[in-house]
């Protein structure tokens, strides 16, 4: 007589996984696909220009100023100027913006604190998770809309 232990599907295994997950506050973990980095419209702090500032790169190599004075990573063929296209993996990961560390935690024009459905590891962030990168999002939006209303007052 042998002894089979139980066989459990994909969705089984899936729910045990994000439930330890969830009791141990772990991470998402990207899967490197770059779609979040594709035609991004990432807004930038000052704190974020100044950290890529100060890995020998200009202002104007990764960002563009929107008429609305908000600073975003600039956009090369489609995509982030820092995505390595052909290993789908950003060049300054270990100094990327705050707004993409946050991700894929998102906000509506509604104010919704969402994640964003495109990342295929969204479905992974757990409760505490979305509690505290929205939190952060929250602040570094009001962080990033001050400074464009003082660069716009100063440029007009």
């Amino acid at each position: 007589m042998s002894s089979k232990l139980p066989q459990f599907g994909p969705s089984v295994l899936v729910l045990a996984i994000l439930m330890r997950k969830e009791s141990v506050g772990l991470r998402v973990k990207c899967l490197r696909c770059g779609r979040c980095c594709l035609d991004t419209r990432m807004e930038l702090s000052e704190a974020d220009v100044e950290r890529l500032e100060g890995l020998g790169l200009r202002r104007e190599e990764f960002s563009v100023e929107g008429p609305d004075s908000i600073l975003r990573l600039r956009n090369v063929d489609g995509h982030c100027c820092f995505l390595v296209k052909a290993e789908a993996r950003c060049r300054v990961y270990q100094h990327r913006p705050r707004g993409c560390a946050i991700y894929p935690v998102n906000i509506t024009d509604d104010g919704e604190i969402v994640v964003d459905e495109a990342c295929r590891t969204g479905g992974t962030v757990t409760r505490a998770e979305m509690a505290r990168k929205g939190s952060e999002l929250r602040s570094l939006i009001a962080t990033i809309d001050a400074e464009a209303a003082a660069r716009g007052e100063r440029d007009a």
